[in-house]
């Protein structure tokens, strides 16, 4: 790659151009003949207390997710209090799911942490960690339901279930290497082209896996109670996992389309094309646009609040991270969600 930048950046263009181009054709193909009057019927179907139920998934997965950032500030020591750090993670991760993780993922958290007082290194080191812990419970999470051979892949997806197993170890074997990183290393710093690289402790890296893999499972709690009782959670979690990394791939905003040719492609033998539409239009109007409305709102008013913050970082660093450096540049949402990207794009 670093012989042929141009030959690479183009392949790499091709690449997602046919993504762009299969996943649309996918899903005009699975979607053909679909019965919308039993879509709408399952829409009718929900009751008001599982809709709320839901939002409450969705609010909390919501929190969960904004608490990568509060990880950030103790590892930096940065001084924004507690709740503008959260305001400001729920805004960015709303408009990640939806915009893009160029847009929430990165701008607006740059626009708002420097208007609190955060320089550029200091940000970029929150956005790091960030990606680093959204990634890490997914390689965790993930790596143990591929391994253990979830979800039960179709005939017609030609890798099989031992290439997933395959990948699902190396997955593991990829996030366990870290927490030992994280654990016993020796050296924890490295500086490339004036950027420090550094490890944090044991400590703040497990509740980089816990917070992780709550949130992604949290998301995956959203759909299974949306769907009737036919397979398992863990199969729903696994399914959703895969779609993740699929929306990453093909860098669509809000996964838009990918999750509901993944669903519908993997679960195709357990439920109806119509059932699974309508619990994906729910998932997406309670993880997506509602949450997005309001972080609309949560936007205008921290650009209101942020102007005379003090955020200057602490003398000492705090006891759980590193004496030099801060949070790790290690990672590339987009997403489901980011792929910080969230989920589905961070």
């Amino acid at each position: 790659m670093s012989r042929h930048p141009t030959l690479w950046k183009w392949l790499r263009r091709g690449f997602n151009a046919l993504f762009l181009v299969l996943v649309p054709v996918l899903l005009v193909m699975l979607l053909r003949n679909l019965d919308w009057q039993e879509v709408l019927h399952t829409l009718r179907a929900y009751s008001w207390p599982l809709l709320l139920g839901g939002a409450g998934i969705a609010a909390l997965s919501y929190l969960v997710f904004a608490s990568y950032d509060l990880l950030s500030r103790r590892y930096t020591g940065h001084h924004v209090p507690v709740g503008q750090v959260l305001t400001l993670a729920v805004t960015c991760y709303a408009f990640n799911l939806n915009l893009s993780s160029w847009v929430g993922g990165i701008a607006l958290r740059y626009r708002l942490y420097g208007k609190m007082g955060l320089d550029v290194p200091t940000v970029t080191k929150i956005l790091s960690l960030g990606l680093v812990t959204n990634w890490l419970g997914y390689l965790l999470v993930g790596g143990a339901l591929f391994a253990a051979g979830l979800p039960d892949l179709p005939d017609s997806v030609k890798m099989g279930q031992g290439g997933l197993r395959l990948i699902g170890v190396a997955m593991l074997v990829a996030g366990v290497a870290y927490l030992l990183a994280c654990a016993f290393a020796t050296r924890r710093t490295w500086h490339v082209r004036q950027q420090s690289i550094t490890l944090p402790g044991i400590r703040l890296a497990l509740a980089q896996a816990v917070l992780s893999a709550v949130n992604w499972s949290l998301m995956a709690a959203l759909i299974f109670i949306l769907l009737p009782a036919k397979v398992g959670y863990p199969t729903v979690l696994a399914v959703l996992l895969i779609s993740s990394i699929a929306g990453v791939i093909t860098h669509i905003p809000a996964g838009l389309g990918v999750l509901e040719t993944v669903f519908m492609t993997l679960l195709q033998g357990q439920y109806s094309k119509g059932t699974l539409i309508a619990a994906l239009l729910a998932y997406r109007v309670l993880y997506f646009l509602l949450p997005l409305l309001i972080a609309c709102g949560l936007y205008l008013y921290l650009e209101k609040r942020t102007a005379n913050v003090d955020a200057t970082p602490r003398q000492e660093p705090p006891a759980d991270a590193p004496p030099s450096g801060a949070a790790a540049a290690m990672g590339p949402h987009r997403g489901r969600h980011g792929l910080a990207d969230a989920p589905h794009d961070a």
